[in-house]
């Protein structure tokens, strides 16, 4: 191995490894400097002396580098088994610990009888010796006299009636709910409790007064709809089984009742909710298409509940409640905004959901019921004593920043939704359009035009600022990311020239207001009535039906047909012979029925009259009428329905239209047909005369 080598691989060698050879070195020097006495030190010159022969052999022997690689190998050869041994007993202390946990709940179990009878016997004591009854019938006073005076506020004020069913319903529910909390609540101040005595009633009306509560909630979603008889059966014992084990497990640490037991009751408890939810899997009914839920479906459901049960038992409070909202979440949701349009129906009389104040009601009570699972996830998750949710910096990063984002996307869905129903409440045309102002119908027209590029660019602003907002909250530096953004639209912006061309000419277009939504333009080829158009391209509909999208760099000069008024002449031809002032008395009476139309009269602005004669034709006289309407695109229905009357009215005057005639022949042709005009005229004045002289000799 040459120097080079040697050197290179000396370079290479890790820390550690420089370490173990200054420690080794030490520890070969140690039997040195401990076989000095104080009597046999070496002297100033003996320390300035040249070390021994094995010491420069021991050095000469470290700077080997063959010798450095072996040790090397040595050191990286017994770090695997050192790691693999560390995890190895790693998993032996997990699974000891897991034991010993086991074990000593399972040693609990008979103890629980004995422990709580302790607990029970000790309240008992402590109230006897304060001069108080049981803490049991401590209890049931308290609840019998919150139920009298409840039972009193029925009578009086229970028939009070409200615009809003779900009021009503909300009010028959929770009103005498609120009087006994009130009244329980005042006598619980009120009197100087023991110290178990008021442990034990104070968790014991805590349950009672839980369970009430999330009971009217049921009942409140049977009545809109949100639940069924058998679900509301299941979910009744399964709230009174949890209050009661709730209360229990609170009452057991003041009360002195030890944790292995605490924990068994808990366990205890969690099993008997684990049947009861196991039975409503299995004996669900039909759903809403008639199909019973399929064994495959039941099993499936079932392993997701001990899965649920498995997290929950080894501390995973997080993952345990993210797999609850996954279940129930979306039908608290469902529920909430099946109650919210019902009180909005029946409140306001408002059917249509896409208003603000629909989606502002609806999606607010969506964002508290969200905000407050995402409030309790992040309470257990703070206090969940499983050191892997709390002492992993970046877990803890990820879930605080998972919050965050939900609390973003919320507020920008919020705003999204909110603008989104007021820019759709203004694109609907107004039942009484033709009635306002010209200047009023112009500006909403205008806004009907712009409302839609306005909603686009802000639904692409929330995104970013959304997205920007989450990808900061989740850790991740976005400066780098803006500053790509922005080379990359400078790039896109140089390299797409026609498209750069076609965006700004029409934000130009937009600026001069040249066209809005609804209205009939030509531009060269093309021509029809403005549908839509975005950032580069305007949809044009043909009268015919078919559709052009032309980019707005393509239009060019715009000729716009809906703006303001409009004027539509037509000619009508008549023979020489016609009485022109005749023509247009019919023509004024005509403009006069049309101007009375109700379906056709709004739109008129000045209505049909004759214009005068325009030209004298080879056939005959060309008269033009005109009318001034309103730019609605009814003007060729106006035109048609005056063709027809003006055709009826000529027919009843024998007015008739002119119609092209032509002459054949020359002068020749015109004598002889004098000279046979004149012979026949001739012929019937002779037989005239006969006819005459005959009569005559006869009388």
């Amino acid at each position: 191995m040459s120097p080079q080598t040697g050197w290179g691989t000396m370079q290479k060698f890790p820390a550690s490894l420089f370490s173990f050879l200054v420690l080794l070195f030490l520890l070969t020097l140690a039997p040195l400097a401990t076989a000095q006495t104080p009597s046999t030190a070496a002297s100033p010159a003996q320390q300035n002396a040249a070390p021994p022969e094995k010491i420069n052999e021991l050095i000469k022997l470290l700077d080997d580098p063959e010798i450095r690689s072996w040790l090397q190998s040595r050191s990286a050869a017994g770090a695997t088994p050192d790691v693999s041994r560390e995890a190895a007993l790693e998993v032996e202390n997990l699974e000891a610990q897991a034991r010993s946990r086991f074990q000593a709940l399972r040693a609990a179990v008979p103890r629980i009888p004995t422990e709580i009878a302790t607990a029970a016997a000790r309240v008992r004591q402590q109230a006897s010796e304060s001069g108080f009854a049981p803490a049991l019938v401590l209890l049931l006073g308290i609840i019998c006299v919150g139920a009298a005076i409840e039972w009193l506020f029925r009578r009086t004020a229970y028939r009070a009636k409200f615009q809003s069913a779900v009021l009503t319903r909300a009010y028959v529910e929770f009103g005498p709910l609120i009087v006994f909390t009130v009244i329980s609540a005042l006598i619980f101040l009120a009197i100087d409790w023991p110290p178990l005595v008021r442990v034990v009633v104070l968790y014991a009306l805590l349950a009672v007064i839980g369970y009430r509560l999330f009971m009217g909630l049921c009942r409140l979603a049977i009545d809109t709809g949100g639940m069924s008889r058998f679900q509301y059966v299941r979910i009744r014992n399964f709230a009174a089984v949890f209050t009661i084990g709730f209360a229990l497990w609170a009452m057991c640490r003041p009360l002195g009742v030890s944790p292995d037991v605490r924990a068994d009751i808990v366990y205890i408890v969690s099993l008997v909710l684990f049947a009861i939810v196991l039975e409503a899997i299995w004996r669900r009914p039909v759903d809403g298409k008639g199909n019973p839920p399929t064994r495959t479906a039941n099993i499936l459901a079932s392993l997701y509940l001990v899965l649920l049960w498995l997290l929950w038992c080894i501390n995973f409070t997080g993952l345990f409640w993210i797999g609850i909202y996954a279940v129930i979440l979306p039908r608290m949701l469902s529920g909430a905004d099946r109650v919210t349009r019902a009180f909005a129906l029946t409140r306001w009389n408002e059917e249509n959901t896409n208003t603000p104040r629909m989606v502002l009601l609806v999606r607010g009570v969506r964002a508290i019921v969200i905000l407050l699972a995402l409030a309790w996830l992040g309470f257990t998750w703070h206090y969940n004593p499983n050191a892997i949710a709390r002492d992993n910096p970046w877990l803890l990063t990820f879930v605080y920043g998972a919050f965050k984002s939900v609390i973003i996307l919320l507020i920008a869905d919020l705003a999204w939704q909110l603008a989104k129903a007021y820019i759709d409440g203004r694109l609907t045309p107004a039942e009484n359009e033709l009635s306002i102002p010209p200047d009023e119908a112009a500006r909403r027209a205008r806004l009907r035009t712009l409302l839609p590029i306005f909603r686009n660019a802000l639904a692409a602003v929330l995104i970013c600022v959304a997205a920007m907002t989450i990808l900061a909250e989740m850790g991740v530096q976005i400066g780098p990311l803006i500053a790509g953004a922005g080379i990359f639209g400078v790039a896109i912006g140089f390299g797409s020239q026609t498209l750069v061309k076609d965006i700004v000419s029409g934000v130009f277009y937009l600026m001069d207001d040249a066209f809005r939504v609804g209205e009939w333009i030509e531009s060269g080829s093309y021509n029809g009535v403005v549908e839509s158009f975005s950032l580069r391209s305007i949809r044009l509909r043909h009268h015919r039906g078919s559709v052009f999208t032309v980019p707005f760099g393509e239009l060019g000069a715009i000729r716009n047909g809906s703006r303001d008024w409009t004027v539509d002449k037509f000619r009508i031809r008549v023979p020489f012979k016609t009485d022109i002032s005749k023509v247009g008395k019919l023509a004024k009476e005509i403009g006069k029925r049309l101007q009375e139309d109700p379906e056709l009269g709004p739109h008129i602005i000045k209505t049909l009259k004759m214009k005068g004669v325009e030209q004298i034709g080879e056939f005959g006289i060309e008269i033009s009428f005109g009318f001034t309407a309103r730019p609605t695109g009814e003007q060729t229905a106006i035109r048609r329905r005056a063709y027809t009357m003006i055709t009826q009215a000529f027919a009843e005057n024998d007015i008739s239209f002119a119609q092209p005639t032509f002459q054949v022949g020359g002068e020749e042709k015109e004598a002889a047909a004098a000279a046979l005009y004149k012979r026949q005229a001739d012929a019937a004045a002779q037989a005239a005369a006969a006819a005459e002289g005959g009569g005559g000799s006869t009388s």
